[in-house]
């Protein structure tokens, strides 16, 4: 079983933040990437893959292919890092039966429908309806850009917020 240090939302997924803070801080050897849309493109898989720094070992998986390997070995072995790019995969991950049982939102950008709601990071309705649900689970949620800045839990975001 692995060692799963971090599980994000990051729509920019393997990037500067991830590389250079993130990957230190918790001291992650792997990075399991869950999209449907970057698993199907191998010339983009391998750009992602370069992005990694030396050392890593880079996955690329559908959220179909995650949730198998989740069951069948709990992602094998390593200190594991999980990107997403979206909150709704996260969450359809997580309803499919991957047991994260915390969450942290990073890059989240702007786009139509879209409001800020902690420094950068946005949300729209959907994305926020999903977390209270995610949470209702019991998964911890938090929003936090980097390491060195303060991270703040979706509780008390949520009451700050209205769609």
């Amino acid at each position: 079983m692995a060692n799963i240090k971090l599980v994000r939302v990051d729509f920019r997924l393997i990037h500067g933040q991830v590389v250079n803070k993130w990957i230190k801080v918790t001291l992650s050897n792997r990075i399991i990437v869950i999209d449907d849309v970057l698993a199907a493109n191998d010339f983009m898989k391998g750009v992602y893959i370069m992005a990694a720094p030396p050392g890593v070992k880079v996955d690329i998986l559908t959220i179909d292919e995650a949730v198998k390997q989740w069951k069948e070995d709990k992602f094998g072995k390593g200190e594991v890092f999980i990107l997403f790019k979206s909150v709704k995969d996260a969450c359809k991950c997580h309803q499919l039966g991957f047991e994260y049982q915390a969450l942290q939102i990073g890059g989240l950008g702007a786009g139509p429908g879209r409001k800020l709601v902690y420094g950068p990071i946005t949300l729209d309705k959907t994305d926020f309806d999903s977390l209270i649900e995610l949470e209702k689970t019991g998964v911890e949620v938090t929003f936090h850009q980097v390491p060195d800045e303060k991270a703040e839990s979706f509780k008390a975001i949520s009451g700050k917020v209205k769609f």
